[in-house]
């Protein structure tokens, strides 16, 4: 399957917010070793994608809480049919439908940014002065070296961490700043990317399904790890994208779970009925505690 409607896109977004910015009197050349119109291209390309995709966010959150509120049913159905996994899975299949509930809809948005991605990761590896396919995807020979010669603080947003030596002299580029400037972007990644997560498993709490539970341990640390080896391949470009995406859902998710606050669950009920002189533990996005509350004497009887 062709791609290329992909690239199309994906160059055209970023061709008419470089254009707009040019128009605006953005400079075209480096300003402290950075080209802005470029950088500031790619910033606007993520508020392109998540606007056109905030529909399916708030989609998900709503299903989220449609999960959550189906906790104690399907706590009661594990108890139900312990030890017969297959009749556990269809009865719980048979909930959610009936429910309209979606356990992969958590996943939705991520998936639906995959192709832009790609198509970011795809475009920028392509610039490079020697390619003499310079006006594919619409771009013109303009600009095409104008993006090729674009950088971060003198680091070629075409470059990565593991940019061969031969790579960096076409790019005209110096290994050491390129390493110093994409480890920085990726360390940044990884933590944004860990943050996203956390912001929603503090705000949502931990599944009772398993592999519900899985999926949210996979997003917390698993792909958090995984981009310290994917990252050196990233183009600087591509890291950009997703440290704004990540910062945009940073924002964007402190909004929704404002606006569509979790239910109250079975289980923290249960612990405020047991224990209703204690007052929940709250915790901040890196984990902060709230402080303890001192026990007041109480009055002597007159």
């Amino acid at each position: 399957m062709s791609l290329d409607w992909i690239y199309y896109a994906i160059s055209w977004i970023l061709l008419t917010w470089h254009s707009a910015w040019d128009a605006i009197g953005v400079p075209v050349d480096a300003v402290i070793g950075t080209n802005f119109a470029w950088i500031l291209a790619i910033f606007f390309l993520v508020v392109t994608v998540r606007v056109i995709l905030f529909p399916v966010f708030v989609k998900q959150i709503k299903s989220q809480r449609a999960m959550q509120a189906l906790q104690p049913q399907v706590k009661a159905l594990q108890e139900k049919h312990k030890g017969d996994r297959e009749t556990l899975q269809k009865e719980m299949m048979e909930l959610y439908r009936k429910e309209k509930a979606n356990p992969l809809m958590g996943c939705l948005p991520m998936f639906l940014q995959i192709p832009v991605f790609l198509g970011l990761f795809h475009t920028l590896k392509r610039l490079n002065p020697d390619n003499q396919l310079k006006t594919l995807y619409g771009w013109s020979v303009d600009q095409f070296n104008s993006a090729s010669s674009a950088k971060l603080f003198t680091a070629p947003i075409s470059g990565r961490f593991g940019s061969t030596a031969e790579e960096l002299a076409n790019l005209g580029a110096n290994g050491t700043t390129v390493k110093i400037i994409a480890g920085v972007l990726v360390l940044v990644m990884m933590g944004t990317t860990y943050l996203t997560s956390r912001q929603m498993i503090l705000k949502t709490g931990w599944a009772e399904d398993p592999q519900q539970r899985m999926i949210q341990r996979l997003m917390l640390y698993g792909i958090p790890l995984s981009l310290l080896v994917s990252g050196s391949i990233f183009p600087i470009g591509v890291i950009i994208y997703w440290v704004t995406n990540n910062l945009f859902t940073l924002g964007q998710q402190q909004w929704v779970l404002r606006k569509y606050p979790p239910p109250p669950t079975a289980s923290k009920a249960a612990t405020a009925t047991r224990n209703p002189a204690q007052p929940a533990k709250t915790s901040g996005l890196f984990g902060r505690k709230a402080a303890p509350q001192v026990p007041t004497k109480a009055a002597a009887p007159k």
